[in-house]
């Protein structure tokens, strides 16, 4: 029943739409507290319609130590899983420190070179920003020709506090080279492992970046799907444009956490535009469900899910490290899109291997600080692990700038 309705609302189902009154339609950038009003109805249809689809649980293995066909059933059906209790509380606990000293050294503003201490902000040496920031509560990709278009309509900016900061972090990247906890989680096993499940043993990442929400502040996000490069391809499949892990450092709640739109990624390039005017003109698409987290929690989504997050007008804070996974034939020959578009011409086999020797050198440094757990062995770097162990030199040679050869599609 779920999937059926879900599938109906792509194509617009009148019976599915969400009422909006002649006060809210009106209300462009309400207040916190009347923005949490507004939200409340939707929220609880989002947790209800998640509870009856359910696609989480554990992270289990079938008898050949591959991905159990059950989850890889549920996640190909839905387009996400949500994998609980998959990172410890003592690694998250690094994970939590490494990112609140990147967000404590954030500019204070784009075009600074401070932080709010006065010191020298952080990334200042970086080959391209360590920091994406946003007005508070605002939507800074909805509506623009950035990324490729893919964010299509506008979000509902709520009014932030009076006394709100002008900036908030809204993206950290890099997180290989500014995080050790994060260049370690880079390497997990059981992650890579579920990557392999899902793209081949071969698989070649994507990117990385750590979507922050601050309480009161955090920007949103507005409906998208991540796909730019291959939807009018012929060999076009709903797994053509990978993936995204993301693990939850902080509790996700419906107000601060990721929405998706389940099934949608087997429907091809949708009209946005046309999904948010039949829907009334409405940021709230019914049949969308939020994906609540606990610490430790990791999600996986489909980079070709419709999906997106409302401004974080909660007191809770969303820190989201965030890193996604290719097929390597969906990205061999590709030319690239979104940020890289312009800057490498065509991903051969050169720039494929560079981009994925951060995964083997990440694999060794998790070996050296976790040393009783078995690492991941990554099939392109078989025979060659000496030449990417985790030294002085492959954080030159490797791993710093590695954001500037990231596979995007």
């Amino acid at each position: 029943m779920c999937a059926e309705l879900i599938l109906r609302n792509i194509g617009g189902c009148v019976e599915l739409r969400t009422s909006i009154s002649l006060h809210e339609a009106a209300m462009h950038a309400p207040s916190p507290a009347e923005y949490a009003k507004i939200m409340r109805p939707y929220h609880d249809q989002g947790v209800s319609l998640a509870a009856k689809i359910g696609n989480r649980g554990p992270l289990r293995w079938a008898a050949d130590g591959q991905l159990h066909p059950d989850i890889l059933a549920a996640y190909w059906a839905h387009g996400y899983y949500i994998f609980e209790d998959v990172i410890g509380a003592d690694e998250i606990a690094a994970l939590r420190l490494d990112a609140a000293d990147i967000i404590e050294r954030a500019p204070v503003s784009p075009e600074a070179t401070v932080d709010a201490k006065g010191r020298p902000a952080h990334g200042l040496d970086y080959g391209k920003p360590a920091y994406r920031l946003a007005k508070p509560l605002a939507d800074p990709w909805g509506g623009t020709d950035l990324l490729g278009g893919r964010h299509p309509t506008k979000m509902v900016e709520p009014t932030p506090a009076e006394g709100a900061a002008e900036y908030a972090v809204f993206l950290i990247y890099g997180m290989c080279q500014s995080m050790p906890a994060g260049l370690r989680l880079y390497g997990h096993p059981h992650l890579l492992k579920i990557a392999e499940g899902i793209n081949g043993p071969d698989f070649t990442p994507y990117n990385d970046a750590i979507f922050v929400k601050q309480p009161g502040l955090g920007g949103s996000v507005s409906w998208h799907q991540d796909g730019i490069t291959h939807w009018d391809s012929p060999h076009w499949d709903a797994g053509i444009h990978g993936f995204n892990f993301q693990v939850q450092l902080y509790q996700t709640t419906p107000a601060n956490g990721l929405w998706v739109l389940p099934g949608s990624h087997k429907q091809g390039r949708i009209d946005i535009k046309a999904l948010v005017a039949d829907n009334g003109g409405s940021d709230r698409l019914p049949g969308a469900i939020p994906l609540v987290c606990a610490p430790g929690d990791v999600t996986i989504v489909n980079r070709q899910m419709l999906h997106g997050s409302f401004a974080n007008y909660s007191e809770d804070l969303r820190v989201s490290i965030t890193f996604g996974f290719h097929r390597r034939t969906s990205v061999l020959g590709a030319r690239p899109g979104l940020s890289m578009a312009g800057i490498i011409d065509v991903y051969d086999d050169a720039v494929i291997f560079d981009r994925s020797a951060v995964v083997q050198v990440a694999i060794d440094a998790r070996r050296q600080h976790f040393q009783m757990e078995k690492p991941y062995r990554y099939q392109p770097f078989l025979g060659r692990e000496d030449e990417f162990r985790f030294t002085r030199e492959t954080q030159e040679t490797v791993i710093k700038d590695y954001f500037m050869k990231d596979l995007a599609i």
